[in-house]
């Protein structure tokens, strides 16, 4: 059945597959170039049952192998099996189930994927652990080099002053935070639920001498309190949930000042919405979800929010997935010996099948910035794209 399937299916690139038995076929006529070695025999079965789960559950397992490249694979399979945009009542339903993130599962959320290991991280990670699409304003740039431009094309969208006020919300492991007050002088308060992540950046401000100017709690955005000139989020807002959204921009609208700003970076569909891959959602962000922009609008709209500017960054999320899969691959050995084989098949298959995404599915980045009242703020966005040196010299910036 999976034979003939394939036959009829695989029309863009060429798909060589290896069957348990031995025996070879080759699918599709030209183009991108991908194998497939199936060697558990059971495979074939479970995809047809549950393709969208199973394809990662059995890489997991070890029931397969992609010779030419795992992302290579993915795409092959992705350009030719198109998702079905259309949510029935029952996705509908669990789809607002699993995303019911309260304080109690938020927490847990974080921890199952964040607490994991600082050496896990830092293992393929740049060297400033920024855990979010990087900005390639330039495609020769190093990944250091993206994810300080990154932060420099945040900082420019904040409009910062000398000693303004800013909160982070979901601050990781605290680079942006550090970043912003290293450059524009200001005062950072980062939140996170991530007691591994708060550990290490508490750490890292204090290491540079920046305690006194950075703070990082470990608190739910709508435990905290106080009012901000201005208000970031890189990569947080995946895990908000849709049915929290409300909640998430009132919180946003209640902690600005007046004539405060507020800049969101988050992953988003092109499309319409849509539902998060089982197996993404049970190994790897639980109650996640990627929303499309018609979802995230109506809630900004009804908090009181004004939209200054929207950006949609395309295939910086590809580049940033490719390199941390390289440096992955680079040091696996390490995670084989930290947490098993089928761990790092897993991570494995997380980053590649994201990278696929991002390359030729549904997934790109939006910036959206936003604030009470837009008032004074630029005309064009002419200043947001000149070249600073702090970029090109990131390769030398502290860990």
């Amino acid at each position: 059945m999976l034979e003939r399937i394939l036959a009829e299916t695989i029309r863009h690139g060429r798909l060589t597959v290896q069957f348990p038995d031995g025996h070879t076929v080759r699918y599709g006529q030209k183009g991108a170039e991908a194998e497939w070695i199936i060697r558990d025999p059971g495979v074939p079965r479970r995809l047809l049952r549950d393709p969208a789960f199973e394809l990662g559950q059995t890489y997991m397992e070890g029931g397969w192998e992609a010779p030419r490249g795992l992302t290579a694979l993915i795409e092959l399979l992705m350009r030719n099996v198109p998702d079905d945009a259309q949510i029935s009542f029952p996705g509908r339903v669990r789809r607002h189930l699993q995303q019911m993130n309260s304080l109690r599962k938020s927490r847990a959320h974080v921890h199952h994927h964040y607490d994991l290991d600082e050496a896990l991280f830092r293992s393929f990670l740049d060297r400033d652990m920024h855990y979010s699409c990087a900005y390639f304003a330039d495609p020769g740039m190093s990944l250091e080099q993206a994810q300080q431009a990154k932060c420099e094309h945040l900082l420019r969208k904040l409009e910062l002053r000398k000693g303004q006020r800013v909160l982070d919300i979901g601050s990781g492991w605290g680079g942006l935070a550090l970043y912003l007050a290293q450059h524009a002088d200001v005062e950072v308060t980062g939140l996170t639920l991530s007691q591994e992540q708060h550990r290490v950046a508490t750490k890292r401000a204090r290491d540079r001498g920046l305690d006194g100017q950075v703070r990082f709690l470990l608190e739910d955005y709508r435990e905290h309190r106080n009012t901000y000139d201005r208000i970031v989020s890189v990569g947080m807002f995946e895990h908000v949930g849709v049915p929290n959204y409300g909640a998430f921009f009132d919180c946003v609208t209640q902690r600005l000042a007046p004539r405060g700003l507020a800049v969101l970076h988050h992953i988003g569909r092109k499309g319409p919405p849509g539902l998060t891959n089982p197996w993404i959602e049970r190994y790897i962000f639980p109650g996640g979800y990627n929303p499309a922009l018609s979802e995230v609008i109506t809630p900004i709209e009804k908090a009181g929010l004004k939209i200054a500017d929207v950006e949609v960054l395309r295939f910086h999320y590809r580049y940033t997935l490719r390199e941390w899969l390289r440096r992955f691959e680079l040091r696996r050995g390490e995670a084989v010996a930290r947490f098993g084989e089928e761990f790092a098949r897993m991570w494995e298959f997380y980053l590649a099948s994201c990278e696929a995404s991002f390359a030729i599915g549904e997934l790109v980045v939006f910036q959206l910035q936003m604030g009470l009242d837009l008032e004074g703020l630029p005309l064009t966005r002419a200043h947001w794209y000149r070249n600073r040196e702090t970029i090109e010299n990131a390769e030398a910036q502290p860990a």
